[in-house]
């Protein structure tokens, strides 16, 4: 390549025109114009005047002018240099060869264009890996490539420092390098080793099956070991139960279940029996079932609130009424036996039906003694008999759903429970009379004191009754929930404090998605969240599901209790 600026030998006029062509993007435009001019008729003379000064640029170079080419060494990298991604490159170093050599070497050059990634263009304390300058004689390409494709560089050498000139006379032609970077092979990816397993040892249960007396029905037992076994019910001790090979044995006909069951957990290390849970058959037709329902939460502002639902029914099977209690506790529960700190001040109680009507509302009880009356028979902590800034309202309902509200009358928090009591006399209760067969609860779960507490009992008879327990946190994402809580865990607790049952993950457990189905739960879908559940038959008596963040995370979560037939 030739330098079209040469040093001293270009005549004065010839070397401000080119210039100025090279450096300023407006003279290009002016250039193109000035094309067209020279195709018409009147350019004649422009191009006989061009041709003069062509011929004195002739004659210089005749004359003995020096010419410069781009070297890369010998052999050297000449354009365009192949390469391969990832595999370092050998250096290319570039220079001016000057014929004959008699002119000065550059101090400088610049670079446009793209520089493939990767490499880097200068010398030591001098790169660049952009269009710019670097301040060196002789500047090398060097590096490790990474991205594939062609690359093409513009180089300029420059007489003074920085890229830029001294004169209008001191830069070189612009130089195109090329570089073509393929590439490489796709590697042979290394086998990762399969571990060898570390014994976990012998599976030890964590959960016992509980012994039961039922009337008939579905009949659930639990049980759960560590160290990831596999599982097997077995009937009197030596008889399989076909099936049964997961953490819930699920008997659909209680009347025809009595027995006792236990359970074998095994891995490769060994196995473990359970122990022995007997199902005790009864004739009594005073068959138990839900009788109440409490939840216990801090009341915040909007949507922290504290909601408890219940549904009346079951709906297509009973007609009647059903007549129930709904309390809001907020300054009772300052007092004792309770003595709780940050109690909700003033607690609004509204009530609505499941197409989201409010149909009744209290502000304050005022001490009204059919509350009261009511309340001490049904089993209530007493409230006293003095006007109390707590709420509470009796209500007839037919068979259906609805959802008690609790808020802080002025806009106040803190803590609140929630109580919902069927009121119906347990000897005047039948198969086509409504009962409870659905309470929930919803609130914002904390850490420590301000989890979600879910008490409900089972009452009116002696028998045992089949409950799904679920702590949905993830699930309510579907139902435009937000704030959710992440992982709840739910853990079972009888009135003497004993956990009795815990789930931290439902796992997509069949048996589960079964009877929610046939409860009418809304749907968790077919694969494993972390929403936790608990299907357990259970003797009459009071429990509480304890809902926390398994990681101690917060966030909104559903307490549901079902009724299981």
């Amino acid at each position: 390549m030739q330098l079209t600026l040469l040093r001293g030998r270009l005549s004065f006029p010839a070397a401000i025109l080119v210039a100025l062509l090279q450096r300023s993007p407006a003279l290009r435009v002016a250039a193109a114009a000035a094309e067209a001019v020279l195709e018409s008729p009147v350019g004649n003379m422009i191009r006989a005047a061009a041709a003069s000064l062509a011929a004195l640029g002739a004659v210089d170079s005749v004359a003995g002018a020096t010419s410069y080419t781009l070297s890369t060494g010998s052999p050297g990298q000449p354009s365009p240099y192949s390469v391969t991604a990832g595999s370092q490159i050998e250096a290319v170093a570039f220079a001016l060869e000057a014929n004959p050599p008699t002119a000065a070497p550059p101090e400088s050059w610049t670079v446009t264009g793209s520089i493939p990634p990767g490499l880097e263009f200068g010398v030591s304390g001098d790169f660049i890996t952009s269009p710019g300058f670097v301040n060196t004689a002789n500047p090398i390409l060097e590096g490790t490539p990474t991205t594939p494709g062609v690359y093409t560089m513009q180089l300029q050498a420059w007489e003074g420092p920085d890229g830029m000139s001294e004169g209008v006379d001191t830069s070189s032609d612009v130089f195109t390098y090329e570089v073509i970077v393929n590439a490489g092979p796709t590697p042979t990816p290394t086998p990762t080793p399969t571990p060898t397993p570390t014994p976990a040892g012998a599976p030890a249960f964590t959960m016992q099956p509980i012994s039961v007396t039922v009337a008939g029905g579905t009949v659930a037992l639990d049980a759960a070991a560590s160290n990831s076994p596999s599982y097997q019910w077995f009937l009197n001790g030596s008889k399989p139960v076909a099936g049964a090979t997961g953490t819930i044995l699920l008997l659909s006909n209680g009347a025809a279940a009595a027995g006792s069951y236990t359970c074998v957990a095994t891995n490769s290390d060994g196995s473990a029996t359970s122990a022995a849970a007997t199902v005790t058959v009864s004739p009594s037709a005073n068959v138990s079932r839900l009788t109440n329902l409490s939840a216990r939460a801090d009341v915040g502002a909007n949507p922290n609130l504290l909601f408890a639902g219940f549904a009346s029914g079951p709906s297509g099977q009973v007609t009647g009424t059903q007549t129930v209690l709904i309390r809001a506790s907020g300054p009772a529960l300052a007092l004792a036996p309770f003595l709780l700190a940050g109690a909700l001040a003033d607690p609004e109680l509204q009530m609505f039906t499941n197409a989201d009507v409010m149909f009744a509302s209290d502000t304050g009880w005022q001490g009204n003694p059919q509350i009261a009356s009511l309340a001490a028979s049904v089993g209530a902590f007493p409230w006293g008999t003095s006007p109390t800034k707590d709420s509470a309202l009796i209500e007839p309902v037919n068979p259906g759903s609805y959802t008690a509200q609790i808020s802080g009358a002025s806009g106040d928090a803190g803590l609140s429970i929630a109580e919902i009591y069927d009121t119906n006399p347990f000897a005047t209760d039948a198969p086509s009379t409504p009962r409870l067969v659905n309470l929930s609860a919803r609130a914002q779960v904390g850490t420590g004191a301000d989890i979600l507490f879910g008490g409900f009992t089972i009452g009116g008879g002696s028998t045992a009754r089949t409950v799904l327990i679920r702590a949905s946190g993830p699930a309510l994402i579907a139902l435009q929930v937000t704030g959710t809580l992440p992982d709840p865990q739910v853990v079972l607790v009888n009135s003497a404090g004993v956990v009795i049952a815990t789930n931290s993950g439902w796992g997509a457990n069949p048996e589960i998605t079964l009877e929610a189905n046939a409860v009418g739960a809304f749907s968790w879908g077919p694969s494993p969240t972390k929403d936790s559940a608990l299907l357990i038959t259970l003797p009459a008596g009071s429990y509480t599901a304890q809902v926390s963040g398994v990681s101690g995370d917060t966030g909104q979560s559903i307490i549901e209790v079902y009724e299981v037939p």
